[in-house]
């Protein structure tokens, strides 16, 4: 199962994914405990970064694993994902765009997200995703900017073809976009 959870900052997104990776970590049982991984993709940058992130580590329970993969998220799915005993948080797609795009300037970012959804649509772990919808405002004035919200929508619209269920948040109420049982 593959969730998509997309909202705008502050939504409260991270928040109503952390609640759903906890039910499904509760409704494992003892017999089948299940692993939570959170693949983290912020890299602290700044004093503000860095407040973010602490924030986020307070918000969540310390008994889940914390992997941090600012690039290469792929990979870092694949080798977690290939277990049914395993629950993965990816908090944010929108950070690691910018991340790849940031570092890797002149990278085939089609491959990119071909690769993601390959690795998405071949797990067998729970994934729950977060992302920004950052379409929704004005067309940036700067080439970089309305690339980055270019490639986020299309990463966006990949991922919720191939994710089971996507929910948008807003004011910390999550609408559900899409389910299949």
């Amino acid at each position: 199962m593959i969730e998509l959870v997309l909202g705008g900052a502050r939504s409260g997104k991270s928040r109503y994914a952390q609640s759903v990776v906890s039910k499904l970590e509760g409704n494992a049982g003892n017999s089948a405990k299940k692993r939570v991984f959170y693949i983290a993709t912020a890299i602290n940058t700044d004093p503000e970064m860095a407040s973010r992130i602490a924030q986020h580590q307070n918000d969540r329970p310390s008994h889940w694993q914390l992997e941090e993969r600012a690039l290469d998220l792929p990979a870092a799915i694949q080798n977690l994902a290939s277990t049914p005993h395993h629950i993965l948080l990816v908090d944010c797609l929108t950070l690691w765009l910018n991340n790849e795009m940031y570092h890797h300037p002149k990278r085939d970012f089609k491959c990119l997200q071909r690769s993601l959804i390959d690795v998405l649509s071949a797990a067998k772990a729970q994934i729950i995703i977060v992302s920004n919808e950052v379409g929704m405002g004005i067309i940036p004035m700067g080439s970089v900017s309305r690339r980055f919200v270019d490639w986020q929508g299309w990463l966006n619209q990949a991922v919720a073809e191939c994710a089971h269920r996507v929910t948008f948040v807003a004011a910390g109420l999550p609408l559900t976009m899409k389910s299949e049982a």
